[in-house]
């Protein structure tokens, strides 16, 4: 067939994935090509423990907590590394898994010297007390020798490495290479001899390490552990959390941000967050006891006649730099007023001040340190 130049291109149209369906718990459920058994199980809302499970990172397999029965196989299956396929007949809870679980979680407790770790330690630091607690696995059964060694020397303000709580499920080490593309943290040596490093056995801040403190929201046991939150844990009230987006660049990084009272304790990242996907950098996740400087501040100073600064209101300080720019545009001219704003700084307020340069001098000399 001639076509006309005129008629539209025809667009191939992709073409949608295969829908299939297994049997999950009794329950005839579907699922895409690619997806792992927990994938599916999570999506269902079943409640399957694991330890070394990340879904931003790929399956490991390591702490077999999340194994499921799968219908003509012979042994339990990891679900997280398992991809499911169509007329599967998957189990997730049985009193051989439950069994199996328990005695996992036991010997998980007896390599730790602490199970019970400050909430404020990190986003996912109290995963394996709640595990523990749920299958009631502080028995003591398992005694023993344990491995890893904490680096107490590491005098770094921002990450506490306490590695005699480390289970050895790698998230960090997955997190700091697959997430951050940093490779600064790494594992050495095998059994009771497994240890957590950085290149050549040194210091964070000796290594790769940005600080952005992935490793520390990924740690299950608080082994990793953020020690600007920590150093408020004496602080009195119930800990809220507040959903908000880091005031520090342009990306808009969504945190929850950790508050007793009136004073800020810590920063979670959003893992939820549609800019950073549980991701915060240095500054995001650490540079928050700026707001409660006894430094700061808190009401608006005018140089008087004296050539000090005195405490004025803040109509008083609007009205003085107003006067500053009228005296400036008078004698120079509009073009010698420009204006920066803040990569720090709401979209609103962004908008308002080109509004005020544009509008207000007649000039578009106007920009935006995140421009770059």
């Amino acid at each position: 067939m001639i076509r006309r130049a005129t008629e539209e291109p025809v667009t191939q149209q992709p073409t949608p994935p295969a829908i299939h369906t297994l049997t999950l718990d009794g329950e005839e459920v579907s699922f895409t090509a690619g997806e792992t058994l927990i994938d599916i199980t999570y999506r269902h809302h079943k409640d399957v423990p694991n330890l070394c499970y990340d879904p931003r990172l790929e399956p490991f397999g390591a702490c077999r907590l999340c194994i499921v029965e799968l219908e003509g196989a012979n042994n339990p299956v990891a679900s997280c590394t398992t991809l499911a396929e169509p007329n599967m007949v998957v189990t997730t809870r049985t009193a051989r898994l439950e069994t199996h679980r328990r005695v996992l979680m036991e010997m998980v407790a007896s390599e730790n010297r602490d199970i019970d770790v400050d909430p404020l330690s990190g986003y996912a630091s109290q995963q394996m007390r709640e595990l523990v607690d749920q299958y009631d696995a502080r028995t003591g059964r398992f005694q023993g020798e344990q491995s890893g060694t904490s680096r107490e020397d590491d005098d770094n303000p921002f990450i506490k490495r306490d590695y005699d709580n480390c289970i050895s499920c790698y998230r960090c080490v997955r997190v700091c290479a697959e997430q951050e593309g940093d490779y600064a943290i790494s594992v050495m040596n095998r059994g009771f001899d497994t240890q957590i490093t950085t290149e050549f056995e040194g210091l964070l801040v000796d290594s790769a390490c940005t600080f952005c403190g992935q490793c520390i929201q990924t740690c299950p046991t608080g082994a990793l552990a953020d020690l600007k939150a920590l150093a408020n844990k004496d602080v009195p009230g119930e800990t809220v959390t507040t959903r908000t987006i880091c005031p520090y660049c342009g990306v808009g990084c969504t945190v929850d941000v950790m508050t007793r009272g009136e004073q800020i304790v810590g920063v979670l990242p959003a893992m939820d967050g549609p800019a950073n996907e549980g991701a915060l950098c240095v500054k995001g996740q650490f540079a928050f006891d700026f707001v409660h400087h006894p430094d700061r501040l808190a009401t608006p100073l005018v140089r008087g006649d004296d050539g000090e600064l005195h405490e004025a209101s803040w109509d008083e300080a609007l009205d003085r730099a107003a006067t500053g720019f009228r005296k400036v545009l008078d004698e120079h001219g509009r073009h010698s007023v420009y204006g920066v704003a803040s990569g720090r700084a709401p979209t609103e307020a962004c908008y308002m001040l080109q509004r005020f340069i544009r509008a207000g001098f007649g000039t578009n000399q106007i920009d935006n340190c995140s421009r770059a």
